[in-house]
């Protein structure tokens, strides 16, 4: 079979002008799947009310990280592009659920190097399921495969959260900042709603529903966001030696005033130094790629929260970007399913909002 590999990321703005943000932000929150309101409601919060406050800000917060190359994001998604097509034997390209390189974009570069492709692999970079990311971008690529009439088939990476190659990777990438002194390794992940958990749990009884609902086993763990980021964090800090003590859990980047998956990251990093917590290392798994709400959110504005409270050494960890153990990781991946090893795709139907 005549195969390919389509890298999927979540997106960025093409420029940091305000009507570049406007335009991203509105492609992005209109998404049903990340703000899960009725339409009408949806477009009067973001075309009325969050797009126009916000645009202005983000446009501020991007120019403090964006590189003469342009966003970090696409840049270092270009990279893990090309680093891969190095390792397979078959052609690679990229798309983003928001912004450009379209999926279509993609498809298109794929059959113009192979017009007799059979079938796409995407991989979307999202180590842990949720709707507001996995799901939508899996929708959106489908919804471009099929209006465009490809002949090819579509299938897709399963997340990747507890995957031994994918956690080796992120190991080995937190490892060399272990060799200094630290009081903690806070573990931050991108937050999402609390209902957005509750209505990807196809049992309707187990998410949310107890305080160990992470630690109990259920078939909803397989669309659950926050047992998956759980999982990741205890395996990666039990490979590492990291101990319990000395491991925290929480999330950022809430939008709205909804409840949203707890702890909030910006209210610990503002607590840990009233909690003896002066040293701390921040990494952000949620996240292949370094991006706005890494190198701003966190490395900026989560660096100045700890500090101001008393913290005395803040070390953000960069995202593995395109470090040698996760491109092999996605070559492995790649490679299995092209010598007829179909378990990494996911097979079962995505939850429907």
């Amino acid at each position: 079979m005549k195969q390919a590999v389509l890298l999927m990321n979540l997106g960025s703005p093409d420029s940091t002008e305000i009507k570049d943000l406007k335009k991203y932000l509105d492609e992005f929150l209109m998404d049903e799947r990340v703000i899960d309101k009725p339409y009408w409601l949806r477009a009067l919060l973001v075309k009325g009310i969050i797009v126009p406050f916000r645009a202005p800000k983000s446009a501020e917060a991007y120019k403090s990280i964006w590189t003469d190359e342009g966003s970090p994001l696409i840049v270092l998604s270009k990279q893990l592009e090309r680093a891969l097509d190095k390792e397979v034997d078959q052609s690679v390209a990229l798309a983003m659920r928001y912004g450009n390189p379209s999926p279509k974009q993609g498809f298109d570069e794929l059959v113009a190097a192979n017009p007799d492709l059979e079938e796409v692999i995407a991989v979307p970079l999202y180590p842990h399921y949720a709707m507001s990311s996995y799901e939508t971008a899996v929708e959106f690529a489908k919804e471009h495969h099929q209006k465009g009439g490809y002949k090819f088939k579509l299938s897709f990476i399963k997340p990747f959260y507890d995957d031994a190659d994918y956690i080796a990777a992120l190991a080995e990438s937190i490892k060399p900042y272990l060799e200094n002194e630290y009081d903690q390794v806070l573990f931050s992940y991108h937050g999402i709603p609390e209902r957005h958990v509750t209505k990807c749990d196809p049992t309707g009884k187990h998410c949310l529903k107890m305080d160990n609902c992470c630690e109990v086993p259920s078939e909803a763990h397989a669309y659950c966001y926050r047992h998956q980021c759980w999982t990741t964090t205890q395996l990666v800090a039990d490979k590492l030696g990291i101990p319990k003590e000395k491991r925290g859990f929480s999330f950022q980047s809430r939008l709205g005033r909804d409840p949203w998956l707890k702890p909030y990251t910006a209210m610990r990093l503002k607590e840990l130094p009233n909690e003896g917590v002066k040293k701390v290392l921040v990494v952000c798994p949620a996240f292949v790629s370094d991006c706005l709400e890494t190198l701003e959110e966190m490395g900026e504005e989560g660096k100045e929260f700890f500090l101001h409270a008393g913290g005395e050494s803040f070390q953000l960890i960069p995202c593995l970007n395109v470090n040698p153990l996760w491109v092999g990781a996605l070559a492995g991946w790649v490679r299995e399913i092209v010598n007829g090893n179909g378990e990494k795709l996911f097979t079962k139907e995505l939850q429907k909002v």
